[in-house]
């Protein structure tokens, strides 16, 4: 990589020090673009403290102004607001922002497109693009925050992508977020989500970091996740159930199973007792999701009195599980929903 080629959101405290001695810029320069950078700066037109040859400069060795909003919805049902944006080579990604009691929870993409073909998530419908950078993740975090003109609390990587499909990026952009410096985001206030790649689950128990995990499960056996899941058909659930076990007894933090509950297909009595079975003993938690509507898709979310059934018998069996509140579901920014509909003309 080129300097050219960095983003200048992948910029951390240290690169922008050996910039300065490389460029013959006053070193206390660096703290000053640092800052700007991590306010969600992504253009030098912003720095108004720093001289513009410097700018000038900045901007012949690092991408700026490739982040670009194109879009932006607002929920008439509960405020969510969703972000549109346009990264420096034409691709397109999309940004959540909802608002809870604790404060606001930024969902960011990790990628402009998704490879893992999950049934009855939209984003499997669009082409993939490419991983996205650190840099382009902590946009998402610092960029929205400045529209928002509010704190972020909270981040979650459950947008477009597989996480762990980018895993370099993503465990570098939960550094830059760490980085008190900079955004200044806590570990345990950043929960990455995963399909299951149980290679990198096994990776990332090492890291030894204080992010939550959360497993998207969807089904109590092999037979029926395969159907929904691609990524069933190359890791098996006693595989995935391993994997996390050893997350588990190594971290001793909980992770959380996603379970979208499908009418007719995964949201079963017989299911529910079989995911009891399942996760018996372990330190889990599992979050049920409604489905949302997907245009495309021959899935059906499951009625909410199946949705209480489902989380009785868990509880019944000794499971701590919860329903996900949705949130909107009128801007298709809900979970399954996102997948680049600027692109596709439709929302």
């Amino acid at each position: 990589m080129t300097l050219k080629d960095k983003f200048c959101l992948d910029l951390n405290l240290n690169d922008l020090t050996e910039w300065c001695a490389k460029r013959d810029v006053p070193k206390y320069r660096a703290s000053q673009i640092y800052g700007w950078l991590s306010s969600g700066c992504v253009s030098t037109d912003d720095m108004t403290n720093v001289p513009k040859n410097v700018r000038a400069m900045l901007e012949e060795d690092f991408i700026f102004g490739g982040f670009e909003m194109m879009e932006h919805l607002v929920s008439k049902l509960d405020g969510t607001e969703k972000f549109v944006y346009k990264l420096y080579d034409g691709n397109i990604i999309e940004t959540v922002a909802m608002r809870y009691k604790t404060g606001i929870s930024v969902c960011i993409s990790s990628q402009a497109g998704c490879r893992m073909g999950c049934a009855f998530c939209a984003s499997a419908k669009i082409d993939f693009g490419r991983n996205l950078s650190a840099g382009e993740l902590l946009a998402q975090v610092s960029v929205t925050q400045k529209e928002l003109g509010e704190r972020v609390h909270s981040v979650v990587i459950m947008g477009i992508g597989e996480p762990f499909d980018n895993y370099e990026n993503v465990m570098r952009f939960i550094k830059l977020a760490n980085d008190p410096d900079g955004l200044n985001l806590g570990a345990r206030h950043i929960t990455l989500s995963t399909c299951g790649l149980v290679p990198k689950i096994e990776e990332f128990t090492k890291e030894g970091l204080q992010v939550n995990l959360a497993v998207s499960l969807h089904a109590p056996n092999d037979e029926l996740r395969k159907k929904l899941m691609p990524v069933a058909k190359a890791y098996s659930i006693e595989q995935l159930m391993m994997a996390c076990k050893e997350y588990t007894k190594a971290t001793n933090r909980r992770i959380t199973f996603e379970y979208s509950l499908l009418a007719g297909v995964n949201d079963t009595p017989q299911c529910a007792s079989e995911l009891v079975k399942l996760l018996k003993g372990g330190l889990y938690h599992v979050n049920l999701i409604a489905m949302n509507k997907v245009p495309g898709t021959i899935f059906q979310s499951a009625s909410p009195a199946k949705v209480k059934q489902f989380r009785d018998i868990l509880e019944s069996g000794g499971i701590n599980a919860t329903i996900r509140r949705e949130m909107g579901s009128d801007i298709m920014a809900a979970c399954g929903q996102l997948r680049r509909g600027t692109i596709e003309g439709t929302r």
